[in-house]
Parts: C-alpha cells; sequence; structure tokens
C-alpha cells in the first residue's frame, strides 16, 4: 500500500563501515574443497540452532487485536470514547474494537496463561478492495466512514457508547479513494472529505434522519489534474486543504465561512488559495504528498520528493492574536514570499498573506511522508521522512531547525520510513511529546524541547511488539488520544496497545 519503498533510503554516511572495502572485492576466496555432507549437516544445524537461541522476540503491548488476514493500512479513534478503535485493511473488510486491555488470567500453576486477543464489536463489510482509510465523525463519533481501493465510501451508524453499528448508505462516485479526513467544525457536523485518484476532492454530510439521502454530497472540487494524495481540515474546520502528484495546492471554503468573513477566492472560485507547479518558487517536482495546518490556522506546510516543504500563508478567519513569530515581526522568505502570516491582535479575518510563500525548506532526502504541529503555546513542527528520519522546526524563528534526528526509525540494516509523526494534543505539558512509528515496527516517543535524553535525541521511550523489519512487519498508522495509550495499525495484520506513560 506504501508508495515508498523504506530499502531505498540507506544512510551511506552511517553504513560506510559496513561497507566491502573496494580493494577487497577483487580478492580472490581460495577454495578448499567440498567439506563432507554430514559435517555440512551437522554444522548447519548446531548454526541454525544458535541463531534461533539468539533471537528474541519483544513485546511491549498490553493487548492486541488479530481479526484481519492482511495488512492494516488505517486506524481510528472514537472521539468521545478513545478506547473505541476502528481499522481497515487489504483484507477488504474493517473492524471496531473496545482498545482496554483485559487482566490476565493466571493457570492452575499460578502462571500467566496466554493472553487473549481483543474480540471484535462490528466487522465493517461490503467492500470489494482494500480499505486504505476510516474515520469518526466529530463531534460525537455518531458515524464510521471507510473509503477504499474500490472507490466506495460506506458510512455506518453507532450508539451513544460506540459499541453498536449498523450500516447506513454509501456512495460510489470514482474509482479508488486515497484519503479521508472528519470535519472538526461542530457547526458542520458528521461531514468528511475525501479525495481520489482523478484528482478530484468530495465533502459530504452523514445524517439517519434523511432517509432519501443519509449521505449527501455537500461540494465537489476539480482543479487538481492528478491524483489527490492527501487533504486535511483546519482546526476550526473552516477550510479544507489538498495537495496533489502534479504539485498542486488548494484550499477550499467548503461552507463559504471565508467568503462570509469578506475573504476572496482565488481567481473568484471557492478555493482561497490556489498553488501550482506553474510557479517556480512553488514547484516540487515529482509532486506533493503531505500536509498539514497550523493549529492556529495562520499557514499550511506541504511536502513532497528530496525533503522539500513549502510553507504557506492562509486567511485567517474569525481568530484573533499573532500567527507565527513570537515577537510578530515579518520575516521574508528563502523563496523570496512576504511577511510571516497573521494579522494584528483583535483582527476577525485577514488575507493579505493568503497564498504566499513564507518559507522554502528541507527535511531529509526523500519523501515526506508525514507532518505535525505541536499545541501553542509551543511553536514546533515536526516532519517525518522515507529515509527516516524527523526534523523538528521552529515556526516562531523563521522555521530554524531546532533539531534533526538522522534514523530515528532504523534497525541493524536499514533506515526505514517514518511513517507518522504526531505531537501529544496538549496545551501545557506534555505537548512537547512527539510520538512516531515507522516501517521498522517500533513505536517511539521523543522529548521535542532539547537533547537532554539519549545522545542529545531526546528519545524518552520506545515500544516494540510489530515483526518490523520493513518488509510487511511495520506500522502503517496510529492513534493515541491523549497520549496515555497509543494504539497501532500493523503491517503484520495486528494491532497492538502500548500503554505510553507520559514521560518527559
Amino acid at each position: 500500500m506504501s508508495r515508498h519503498n523504506p530499502h531505498e533510503n540507506i544512510d551511506s554516511e552511517e553504513d560506510d563501515d559496513a561497507m566491502l572495502d573496494p580493494a577487497e572485492a577483487g580478492e580472490e576466496i581460495p577454495d578448499d574443497g567440498d567439506a563432507p555432507m554430514e559435517s555440512d549437516d551437522e554444522e548447519g544445524s548446531q548454526g541454525q540452532n544458535i541463531n534461533l537461541e539468539e533471537i528474541q522476540l519483544q513485546n511491549d503491548s498490553v493487548a492486541h487485536f488479530d481479526g484481519h488476514k492482511d495488512s492494516i493500512f488505517c486506524i481510528a479513534q472514537h472521539p468521545v470514547h478513545p478506547q473505541i478503535i476502528a481499522t481497515g485493511g487489504g483484507d477488504d473488510a474493517g473492524y471496531v474494537f473496545d482498545a482496554t486491555p483485559v487482566p490476565v488470567q493466571q493457570n492452575g500453576a499460578g502462571q500467566p496463561q496466554e493472553r487473549e486477543g481483543l474480540r471484535s464489536l462490528f466487522k465493517l463489510e461490503g467492500h470489494t478492495d482494500s480499505i486504505n482509510a476510516v474515520a469518526f465523525t466529530y463531534p460525537k463519533g455518531q458515524y464510521i466512514a471507510t473509503a477504499g481501493l474500490d472507490g466506495k465510501l460506506r458510512t455506518w451508524q453507532g450508539e451513544p457508547m460506540g459499541k453498536k453499528w449498523k450500516f447506513l448508505a454509501e456512495a460510489a462516485e470514482v474509482e479508488e479513494i486515497n484519503w479521508l479526513a472528519p470535519c472538526p467544525d461542530p457547526e458542520n457536523p458528521n461531514v468528511v472529505a475525501l479525495g481520489a485518484s482523478d484528482g478530484s476532492v468530495w465533502v459530504y454530510q452523514i445524517d439517519f434522519r434523511l432517509k432519501q439521502s443519509p449521505l449527501t454530497i455537500l461540494k465537489t472540487f476539480y482543479l487538481h489534474t492528478e491524483t489527490c494524495t492527501a487533504g486535511t481540515w483546519s482546526s476550526d474546520g473552516k477550510l479544507l486543504a489538498t495537495v496533489s502528484e502534479d504539485s498542486s495546492f488548494y484550499v477550499w471554503d467548503v461552507f463559504g465561512d471565508a467568503a462570509a468573513a469578506g475573504v476572496a477566492g482565488a481567481g473568484g472560485g471557492e478555493n482561497v488559495v490556489g498553488l501550482t507547479g506553474l510557479d517556480e518558487r512553488f514547484r516540487v517536482d515529482g509532486g506533493l504528498y503531505s500536509v498539514a495546518i497550523a493549529p492556529n490556522g495562520a499557514f499550511a506546510a506541504v511536502g513532497g520528493p528530496e525533503g522539500q516543504i513549502r510553507i504557506i500563508g492562509l486567511p485567517r478567519i474569525g481568530q484573533t492574536g499573532p500567527s507565527v513569530g513570537s515577537s510578530g515581526a515579518g520575516a521574508r522568505s528563502k523563496t523570496g514570499g512576504g511577511k510571516q502570516a497573521g494579522g494584528p491582535k483583535g483582527s476577525s479575518s485577514t488575507s493579505g498573506q493568503a497564498g504566499q510563500i513564507l518559507a522554502s525548506l528541507q527535511a531529509g532526502n526523500d519523501n515526506v511522508e508525514t507532518i505535525s504541529f505541536s499545541q501553542p503555546p509551543l511553536t514546533l513542527m515536526a516532519v517525518g521522512n522515507v529515509d527516516g528520519s524527523i526534523t523538528l522546526f521552529d515556526t516562531a524563528h523563521r522555521f530554524a531547525v531546532r533539531r534533526r534526528i538522522e534514523g530515528a526509525h532504523a534497525d541493524q540494516e536499514f533506515e526505514h520510513a517514518v511513517v507518522k509523526v504526531e505531537f501529544v494534543k496538549r496545551e501545557g505539558p506534555g505537548g512537547w511529546l512527539l510520538t512516531s512509528a515507522g516501517y521498522d515496527g517500533v513505536v517511539r516517543r521523543w522529548d521535542a524541547r532539547g537533547g537532554t535524553a539519549a545522545a542529545a535525541k531526546g528519545l524518552v521511550g520506545e515500544w516494540k511488539g510489530h515483526r518490523g523489519g520493513g518488509e510487511g512487519g511495520g506500522i502503517m498508522g496510529f492513534v493515541q488520544g491523549e497520549g496515555s495509550a497509543v494504539v497501532t495499525a500493523g503491517d503484520d495484520s495486528i494491532a497492538l496497545v502500548f500503554s505510553t506513560p507520559m514521560q518527559g
């Protein structure tokens, strides 16, 4: 399912010692003749036994769900009952389960019994190809939406405690769906957006009371000319940002809030920001694959190949206070953009910075896979790369690099892609904790404030349990609520629950 091969990104500098010396490459090894077969078998068996004895499987999880028969590609968490988890996978099915760990029972000899897997509360069926996106709707988690490579959007209605579900409706307007994002705006509840392989963007509202049309199309957008690879809502749900393989970036005024605030659409359309590869300052060869919007809505970050990132100013709608920079002073970007985003204190909406390229950044050497922002008052941006690195930027100081963590997800042989980074969503204490997961099958947590632990990298904890190794054993995604527990989606078809105390 991943568009990247993690084995293509080995750090040559770190692996120089392990490479064969060119002079040795031409050295001939004398042939001493074949040893007797019995000796081969005996030595081989002994060697295998020794190797098997040396293999130690580490499992730090406190619970697991093993209902899937193939890779788990996506995972979502109920917004009201965080123990309720939904997953979707390559077996064309999804599941809802309660991630609360079950106490381990003792057998007659007083020894702990083998831990049973968590039970499925409901199976999400009906897709004819892989489910690669799943979401609970906001604000109450009344509905589950699944999206697949079969082009179907399927929805289910849930009970108040989130443990009983029933199928509601489906739509099939496109060939393949790449992503699904629930809208967080309480004034527009139970809305989801999706991006398709033909570049189109669709926004639906789910309402079981509309018997004839419980799944209603609110908006469709068609400006992307190639696959729409990623999308995200602003934290207030007023704007939707999307990117594409054609290197275009659009911000959509889905509900008309920007227009009502006097922010004009780009070219008179419904997108308040629109940038494409025709602008040489913005262009990222190879397309865009990740997008995130700062918590205050002042700017967006988009990422593509070779570690390229662009920072784009957004219109401020109904928000107050400075956006970027502790002093509020303007800062010229490397690309010649204008001042840093944000308007004067007390402003209800500003559009002067909308669409301006505020910075052009470098984060790693391969595709930018994931971007996350810390919550205020912290002003950090974390970027995870396919080359296995994580880069931390300070958005308050002209996006200066705070730290670069090489080999954040690596084993003894390879540097594996960082699949997801996410700051713990807390304001104040604990908001500096960054959780990451990768194709090495490991969950790690970092203190983003400074390098005081783990050889100045800031590592404060790691949790293992997935097979790892990159080939079918990595982590495809995770959810973490307020940070005390992380639930993973494994490429090895297992979802693991890790207890992750809020250190740091």
